[in-house]
């Protein structure tokens, strides 16, 4: 069973706590989360460059000479492409890139990514993380006692504003819910501190049960046999 250190404010491990298997001990799956990230990415884009063609170019209403007699090429409109301040032929035009990932698969990146943190030893948890008033040293100095190389990504369960303001003026310190979990953030950051109430609403919100809840809403059965398995492989791991 995967676990990691339970750590108070001054740095101290004070327990082992053992987490859910299914959500941070899961096969980490590089391909989803290849995937996903991928889909992520190309989703911010805003898919807004254009140029114009020789129609939306001004100019170029008449032939800029007569037809026969010059010994040059013939030419209807400066405009052409060939032409220098002629239109673009295939240039950029406003599109979208969004590209949608199924609901199951993020999950699963999602749990992929946890685990890997877990698997790593970047997952460090807190008994609770609270401040008396908003100071940015108070935050320093809890970054300093705990085993934190480099970046690092802060999950809350829920909004407190002495956190946010003594972690917003820290560049290594990005601040996130547990609401707003996303594969980017939990790859890009070195390690991953959440106090306990953080890890029992991400069990709530991508554990098995809340799993099997999503599958039973339209296959009712493929669900009842997914809960059955899983209890039998429980069993068998007990005996």
């Amino acid at each position: 069973m995967p676990s990691a250190n339970v750590y108070d404010m001054e740095g101290q491990i004070l327990r082992e706590a053992d987490l859910d298997s299914y959500v941070f001990g899961a096969p980490i799956n590089t391909a989803v989360l290849h995937q996903v990230v991928t889909a992520q990415f190309v989703n911010r884009r805003q898919g807004t460059a254009s140029t114009k063609n020789r129609a939306a170019v001004s100019g170029g209403n008449s032939k800029p000479y007569r037809q026969k007699g010059t010994g040059r090429a013939r030419q209807g409109s400066t405009r052409a492409p060939h032409w220098r301040g002629g239109g673009s032929v295939f240039g950029p035009r406003p599109h979208t890139y969004e590209r949608s990932i199924p609901r199951r698969m993020k999950r699963l990146a999602i749990r992929s990514a946890l685990s890997d943190k877990v698997a790593n030893g970047r997952l460090l948890l807190m008994d609770a993380v609270t401040f008396d008033e908003p100071r940015t040293k108070d935050m320093e100095a809890l970054l300093d006692v705990l085993p934190i190389d480099r970046n690092v990504l802060l999950l809350m369960p829920e909004r407190n504003e002495n956190v946010i303001l003594s972690a917003r003026n820290i560049h290594r310190v990005k601040m996130g819910h547990v609401a707003s979990i996303n594969v980017i953030e939990l790859l890009k950051y070195d390690a991953v501190l959440a106090p306990l109430a953080t890890v029992e609403r991400i069990v709530e919100m991508f554990g098995a049960e809340a799993d099997d809840a999503l599958v039973a809403k339209r296959h009712p059965r493929a669900a009842a046999r997914r809960k059955a398995r899983r209890e039998m492989e429980a069993a068998q791991a007990r005996g």
